[in-house]
């Protein structure tokens, strides 16, 4: 069964961020460090790789679980209590969107975006976004390999 009143909950998140985004292009219109056109390559990598940082910090990471948990409802077990999404309203749109890595990209990038437009001081938190997500890349091919390494292992052996 479809929870079709959760429809109306992610419209409106949504029409939430279109009026976010456009309220965002007409302040960088006046008050933006640099046009739009003027970027270089380096600041898409920058502003990409920040991107993906900051939603890997907001989907995945430890630190910002306690963020996350807001979200959803303790549910008493026979283990004990586990978190379980809302089943609708906008704790549940924003449990759904903060696990969703592809939902949340949007918000990140727009936010990052538009912080990097308006002001020069954003290109230190956001190189150091950028260096973070290059390093947990790195940490995340290492692991991919060596559990690759260790599966060839073990089929080897056995």
């Amino acid at each position: 069964m479809k929870n079709t009143d959760q429809y109306l909950w992610n419209v409106i998140f949504s029409l939430f961020f279109v009026g976010a985004v456009v309220g965002a292009a007409i302040i960088l219109r006046t008050e933006s460090r640099m046009p739009l056109s003027a970027l270089t390559f380096t600041d898409y990598i920058l502003i990409t790789l920040a991107s993906w940082r900051v939603t890997r910090l907001f989907v995945y990471d430890a630190i910002t679980k306690v963020v996350r948990e807001q979200f959803y409802d303790v549910v008493q077990t026979d283990r004990g209590p586990v978190l379980q999404k809302a089943a609708s309203g906008p704790r549940r749109t924003l449990a759904d969107l903060f696990s969703c890595p592809w939902c949340f990209g949007m918000w990140a990038a727009a936010a990052v975006i538009f912080l990097y437009l308006l002001s020069d001081w954003m290109i230190y938190p956001t190189i150091l976004l950028a260096l973070s997500a290059v390093a947990t890349f790195l940490q995340l091919l290492s692991n991919f390999v060596g559990h690759k390494a260790e599966q060839l292992k073990i089929q080897n052996d056995g």
